[in-house]
């Protein structure tokens, strides 16, 4: 390490972001040429060959020694070990910051986006509510009741008041009717 990154790094008092100091630039320009060709290597490993990326992540490293050069012990023969493991967290917390996000639609029209095609289930609805329509009222209620509703026999029962054998055969025959109008109708189960 240069005697001006170590001056440098052992004033006290400095703020947390220093100012500009007249042994900055070297203490950078020493950063960068003794650190910045095996950092790069190792964080494209990291950025899976993302050189891009893998410079900005050295970039931001270089930054924060230099922000964290006080902190930094001098005796230490490198800060290789340091520099890669503030490195590795930054990738990570990119990776992070990216999984959160959702996946970007990017700049083409969305005319070309596959959507499923809701005009089968449509026609499916329209051709069941005409078909209900169709049925008596007893009819159409009890599976208003029962199926629509989701109630059980005896709730549907409990709640028009009429015998629970009579809900079973009003369903049986309201389902078959349903079936001979579905089939008028070209809807084949």
């Amino acid at each position: 390490m240069p005697d001006a990154f170590h001056r440098w790094s052992r004033r006290r008092g400095r703020p947390r972001r220093p100012v500009r100091a007249p042994d900055d630039e070297l203490i950078v320009s020493e950063l960068y040429r003794e650190y910045h060709q095996p950092l790069l290597g190792f964080v494209s490993r990291l950025t899976f060959g993302d050189m891009q990326w893998a410079e900005d992540v050295v970039q931001e490293t270089m930054i924060k020694a230099w922000r964290s050069a006080d902190e930094l012990d001098p005796e230490v023969p490198s800060l290789m070990p340091w520099l890669a493991t503030v490195a590795r967290r930054i990738v990570i917390d990119d990776r992070r910051r990216k999984d959160a996000r959702p996946a970007e639609a990017g700049d083409a029209p969305l005319d070309g986006v596959p959507m499923p095609d809701q005009t089968e289930n449509l026609l499916r609805q329209v051709v069941v509510s005409e078909a209900l329509k169709s049925l008596s009222p007893a009819h159409r209620e009890i599976l208003n009741e029962t199926i629509l509703r989701d109630r059980s026999v005896n709730e549907a029962a409990a709640l028009l008041g009429i015998p629970v054998g009579t809900v079973k055969s009003r369903v049986y025959y309201a389902l078959r009717a349903l079936r001979v109008a579905l089939e008028e109708r070209g809807v084949t189960t």
